[in-house]
């Protein structure tokens, strides 16, 4: 395949409520992939939405906090897990029609939520990338993962991996993602602000891949809506209400070539982003610049990845 047909599908999730945020992006998927697409990439943690009270409500990182305990005690009920049977339309669409997609979700391991964005195959599992590094505040709510996570997928007309977020500013994380050869990499964000566009486009640049940034559009009202739809909580409900302003993430998904150059950007709200990509372009950029291979130095530098799947128990 010499082109490849892509869609960012950059809309308000459905927060908390992850039953019905699978809804809302079965529906919007098929949708892209009818119009042509064959790889639909939704941002950060669409499936629960983006917790953005840790940032945008007072106090919420407050020891003992009554909204944000509650908030967490909601995340675990609702949080997907393995083989999550409520995930299948997402892989029956994927079965169907050949198609790609990438979305993110809070995923609950053990005792435990994990930021993890999933790529789902035709014919395959579920192939998962958890965050190795929550940012700041997230912290509170998500684990670090391992290494067992960092893959690509291999699909007919090349490879397809991700990041979240701020492991676009790890350098060590790049470059193990960009030994694997992607030829499409989705960078999920929950919103594709300047300084996360910057990292995008370098990280197009640096791995001669194209990369879909993909954003969110989220606004006060989604928490609300979303905090009742997965059985409501007076304490978490009186958090959100203290959120001063209206529209919190505003979208700027984009989608960009190996020569970092934007093809396709969003507006601020509800939108799908599409293009056809000339995957050729990836050949002709490593004329000049492989940081992988002829432009690296492995007699100077030399990276391990530890991929193994670090449970902290063994039972022999």
């Amino acid at each position: 395949m010499t082109t490849l047909n892509v869609a960012i599908v950059q809309v308000a999730p459905i927060p908390l409520a992850i039953g019905d945020g699978i809804e809302k992006a079965v529906r919007l998927a098929r949708e892209a992939v009818e119009g042509g697409a064959q790889l639909v990439a939704f941002g950060e943690t669409f499936l629960g939405g983006y917790p953005l009270w840790l940032d945008e409500a007072p106090g919420a990182a407050l020891w003992d906090h009554p909204g944000t305990k509650a908030l967490h005690r909601i995340m675990l009920e609702q949080a997907v897990v393995a083989n999550d049977e409520r995930l299948l339309p997402l892989q029956e669409l994927c079965d169907e029609t050949g198609a790609v997609i990438s979305i993110g979700a809070h995923e609950r391991v053990r005792q435990s939520l994990y930021n993890n964005q999933m790529t789902f195959r035709p014919g395959l599992p579920v192939l998962d990338h958890r965050k190795l590094v929550p940012t700041h505040g997230e912290r509170l709510i998500w684990m670090r993962c391992d290494g067992s996570t960092l893959g690509v997928h291999q699909a007919e007309w090349g490879k397809v991996g991700s990041l979240i977020c701020w492991e676009h500013w790890m350098p060590l994380a790049r470059a193990a993602m960009h030994n694997l050869g992607e030829s499409v990499h989705v960078a999920a964000w929950p919103t594709v602000r300047e300084e996360y566009a910057l990292a995008s486009r370098h990280y197009a640049m640096e791995g001669r891949c194209f990369v879909l940034a993909a954003g969110l559009v989220q606004e006060r009202d989604d928490l609300l809506d979303g905090l009742e739809r997965a059985g409501g909580d007076a304490a978490a409900r009186e958090l959100f209400e203290a959120i001063e302003g209206y529209a919190l993430n505003r979208g700027g998904s984009m989608i960009i070539a190996p020569d970092a150059q934007i093809v396709a950007q969003a507006g601020d709200g509800d939108e799908t982003l599409v293009a056809e990509l000339d995957l050729g372009e990836i050949g002709r950029g490593l004329t000049s610049l492989d940081t992988d291979g002829h432009y690296s130095r492995p007699d100077v530098f030399e990276l391990r990845v530890n991929a193994q799947t670090k449970g902290g128990v063994r039972w022999e």
